[in-house]
């Protein structure tokens, strides 16, 4: 890794992966994409169930493509399988097993700091996401039960009372999963699912119309207690109650400590950037659901790297190529 990039990507997300490649379609060589997880797309592999629905917009939002890669709703299996044929056609050099640890700028570019040297690139592009690091709540988990509260459906099994916690599409989608096979209960502070895309909105009134979701709604956990093997549930204003597992799906959050050490503002929960995702630090981007207040479109992701890539074509001529060819995928 002592060779110098014309640009280093962090991430291998569908921004990630989108700059890459359009930048790669667009003229720029020697594109470096590193990726701390053992494959591209982590958070799709970890936080999604199989035969998961992905779609292309994220709550409902309409977002025209802007690029050169069409992507479509599918399948958590079949957007994986998409964006394994993206890499394999265009030889995207990714490195897995490869977290960074921050950002320097220097004459040259930046050195991207990772375990045992640093890697040099003229232009860098942050693309880590937020679900990477999921929300916790506030209250302390109890050592004793923390193997049945969990963050994602990896570890549920059937016929058991399940308490999924929160209000957003995940959340919606994980007890609509869990609907039939086990004791379902949904726990949101708000009194309605109004965060939600539309098509979820329309799956949680239906479970709880025919009665495989229970819903506690308006209602807030005060904390979590062992009970016997169970996980007992404090709630404010509302009896207690034991569950054989406890499902949080809270969102993620921004990890601020990498984007300060890396030089990188940011506001209101977000990294700071003009209209092209460029930080105030010249030559360094941020993409995907980093910019977003919650995450999750795939649609604006694969944008974001498109708009990235024409930037840094359209103000540094030395990176063009007369051989760039642009074919749709």
């Amino acid at each position: 890794m002592d060779k110098n990039y014309q640009l280093a990507i962090i991430g291998a997300g569908p921004a990630g992966i989108a700059t890459a490649v359009e930048s790669y379609m667009l003229g720029i060589r020697d594109i470096i994409v590193l990726e701390k997880d053992e494959n591209h797309n982590a958070t799709i592999r970890k936080f999604y169930k199989d035969r998961k629905r992905v779609d292309k917009d994220w709550k409902g939002q309409k977002v025209e493509l802007d690029g050169n890669i069409y992507f479509m709703d599918g399948t958590k299996e079949s957007t994986l399988d998409f964006f394994d044929e993206i890499l394999e056609f265009h030889s995207v050099d990714l490195r897995t097993h490869t977290e960074v640890q921050k950002i320097v700028k220097n004459e040259e570019g930046f050195s991207v700091m990772v375990a045992g040297g640093a890697i040099q690139a003229k232009y860098v592009v942050v693309t880590i996401g937020r679900m990477g690091k999921p929300n916790k709540p506030d209250y302390k988990i109890p050592p004793s039960i923390r193997k049945k509260v969990n963050f994602t459906l990896e570890s549920c099994s059937l016929d058991k009372k399940v308490l999924i916690v929160g209000g957003g599409d995940s959340a919606i989608e994980y007890a609509v999963e869990l609907a039939g096979h086990n004791d379902v209960a949904i726990c949101y502070r708000r009194e309605t699912f109004r965060r939600a895309n539309p098509t979820n909105q329309s799956d949680i009134a239906r479970v709880i119309e025919d009665g495989s979701v229970k819903p506690i709604l308006g209602i807030d956990i005060e904390c979590l207690e062992e009970d016997e093997g169970k996980v007992r549930v404090l709630f404010k204003d509302r009896e207690a109650e034991s569950y054989d597992r406890v499902i949080y799906a809270i969102g993620g959050t921004t990890p601020s400590s990498f984007l300060s050490g890396s030089g990188i503002e940011e506001r209101d929960g977000k990294p700071v950037h003009d209209e092209y995702y460029q930080t105030g630090i010249k030559g360094l981007y941020v993409a995907g659901d980093i910019t977003q207040e919650s995450g999750g479109s795939i649609a604006l992701g694969l944008n974001h790297g498109y708009a990235i890539a024409r930037h840094i074509l359209e103000n540094d001529h030395t990176l063009r190529r007369d051989d760039a060819v642009v074919k749709v995928l």
